[in-house]
């Protein structure tokens, strides 16, 4: 099943347009932010060669996706990053031993086909009752970037120095179809790095240029 990474520019010329496709959501992560003493989400002016326009980062499939959050659990809990051909049991059994430190990660506590990430620097995820009703924890794009770089030479990526990102989907993928195709890649962590590359990319680009990143 695909998964589509949008970036959402927060220019003044779509968050303060009446018709705004984005306003209930950034309202509801702004009351977020604010009721644990965070700013809002940030609103920048416009700058030429900077429009409103919601654009498609990255593309990957869901297990590809919970493969590389399976490798960042495992490093960070201190056990061994080894390669597998398909997500077993194992995976489910790390959720349930460190459920408290998987909450505590934005790249692992997120849902898989919805919610976003806006740059705002905060420790761990925020959840609240409108959060998981609507598109899930609320994650800040430093914190994931941080995340990133903490699983980046576990996969076999110098985060100094990444492999040019994968170009973004040539149209929207709908969630039951499959995503696109993979491009070539012998590294036994080929699944985790082609994520990790999408996510980079837009995170890097979320932080660049004032943008939100909503999965899809």
């Amino acid at each position: 099943m695909a998964c589509d990474l949008w970036l959402v520019p927060l220019v003044d010329v779509l968050c303060h347009s009446p018709d705004n496709p984005f306003a209930e959501e950034i309202a509801t992560y702004d009351k977020a932010l604010t009721e644990v003493g965070l700013p809002t989400v940030p609103v920048f002016a416009y700058m030429p060669g900077l429009s409103g326009d919601v654009a498609p980062v990255a593309g990957f499939d869901y297990d590809a996706l919970h493969f590389l959050r399976r490798a960042y659990l495992l490093q960070l809990c201190g056990l061994e990053v080894s390669p597998v051909d398909a997500l077993g049991g194992d995976y489910e059994q790390l959720l349930e031993m460190f459920e408290s430190t998987a909450q505590q990660s934005h790249l692992v506590w997120h849902y898989d086909h919805a919610g976003a990430y806006v740059p705002v620097d905060y420790t761990a995820p925020l959840s609240n009752e409108e959060l998981l009703a609507g598109g899930g924890p609320l994650g800040s794009t430093q914190g994931l970037l941080r995340e990133l770089e903490v699983v980046a030479r576990s996969i076999g990526i110098d985060p100094a120095n990444p492999p040019s990102p994968p170009r973004p989907p040539e149209r929207p993928t709908t969630l039951e179809e499959p995503a696109g195709p993979q491009p070539p890649d012998d590294n036994p962590f080929a699944r985790e790095r082609h994520v990790w590359l999408g996510l980079h990319a837009a995170a890097t680009r979320s932080l660049g240029q004032g943008s939100m990143i909503i999965f899809s």
